[in-house]
């Protein structure tokens, strides 16, 4: 971060140093609880934390029992924070997520019940499995961090992170995520089974007591973080670099003929931005002042996935988003 900057913001760099190295210290100390509960899946747990610095929300994709909403608990669990688990079905309703207003016949007026939505980290599970007022339900929540009902609005409290969870095999009661919704996840990840001596581990610590995550950050220290992540130098090159990717989405002629038939609509702004704040909080989790090109293409898949539409011939043979996508970080020049 500049000088100049750190002046307004009232801070020195030293003590930008030492706050960082404090936030990475703390965001250590999270890891190695949740590794108490979780063998394995570094990637999705980075992701998350990931997430929770940038302030961004996350939808995970994996079959079953590679314990996706265990992780997402354990997160939680590490935070003095308020959790909700919202299990979605066919049949829920919107009131079911965001509240609504109760009718009192003693006075005729009305009381707002407030839905489980009111809380700082939200996990969605199965988040498919409900119809569209459902999900739209959640597009305000999601994107301006409030909620309206009937003539109020209220916002929700802070940090607010939903943390979404979906099968990719099953097809029989869900319902596709509209794009407009899809487009407010931060990170799209895709979880992968544990490798044999991680399921080995896991089977030795099944006939254990569960273990309990010891609280390591409350709420006023996150929002502190998630206010240093924003601090963490983004240089006008790197930034030159994340535009160039993300136009190279949406412009992949311009790279080859064959990435040309093979994307149909590219990543919005909303990638961009999301590219920036995933690369600071990848900076923060190593201790560092600034962002780097590897932080970028660190997070990239994750950030793209589910925003870079291909056409029918890409899916006719049997292309993916990330192939398109590794394609277009192994061609655009980095920095």
């Amino acid at each position: 971060m500049e000088e100049r900057e750190l002046q307004a913001a009232g801070m020195s760099p030293g003590q930008l140093t030492d706050e960082l190295a404090d936030a990475a210290k703390a965001l250590g100390e999270v890891r190695r609880q949740v590794a108490r509960v979780i063998v394995g899946q570094k990637y999705m747990i980075d992701r998350l934390l990931i997430a929770l610095l940038a302030d961004g929300h996350v939808l995970l994709e994996g079959v079953p029992g590679l314990a996706k909403t265990t992780a997402v608990k354990a997160v939680a669990n590490t935070l003095e924070a308020q959790f909700s688990r919202i299990q979605f079905t066919p049949d829920l309703l919107p009131a079911d997520v965001i509240g609504t207003q109760i009718y009192n016949p003693r006075d005729g007026g009305f009381s707002t019940r407030k839905g489980p939505i009111f809380t700082n980290i939200l996990l969605a599970d199965e988040i498919n499995r409900a119809p569209a007022k459902v999900q739209s339900a959640l597009l305000e929540a999601m994107q301006e961090r409030q909620v309206t009902l009937a003539d109020q609005t209220w916002k929700l409290p802070r940090p607010f992170l939903v943390l979404a969870t979906q099968n990719p095999i099953e097809q029989e009661g869900t319902y596709p995520l509209p794009e407009a919704q899809v487009d407010r996840f931060m990170m799209k990840l895709v979880v992968s089974y544990p490798s044999a001596e991680e399921e080995r581990q896991i089977l030795d610590r099944s006939a254990l007591p569960v273990a309990q995550p010891d609280i390591v950050l409350d709420p006023a220290r996150i929002l502190r973080i998630q206010e240093l992540t924003r601090r963490v130098t983004v240089k006008p090159m790197l930034a030159g670099y994340i535009v160039n990717l993300v136009q190279a989405t949406r412009q992949p002629g311009s790279l080859s003929s064959r990435l040309a038939r093979l994307v149909q609509f590219g990543a919005s702004p909303r990638a961009t931005i999301a590219l920036a704040a995933a690369a600071r909080a990848a900076a923060v989790l190593d201790g560092r002042e600034f962002a780097t090109p590897d932080d970028v293409k660190e997070v990239a898949l994750d950030v793209l996935r589910h925003r870079v539409i291909l056409t029918y011939e890409a899916e006719a043979e049997q292309v993916t988003p990330d192939q398109v996508i590794r394609e277009i970080l192994s061609t655009v020049k980095t920095p």
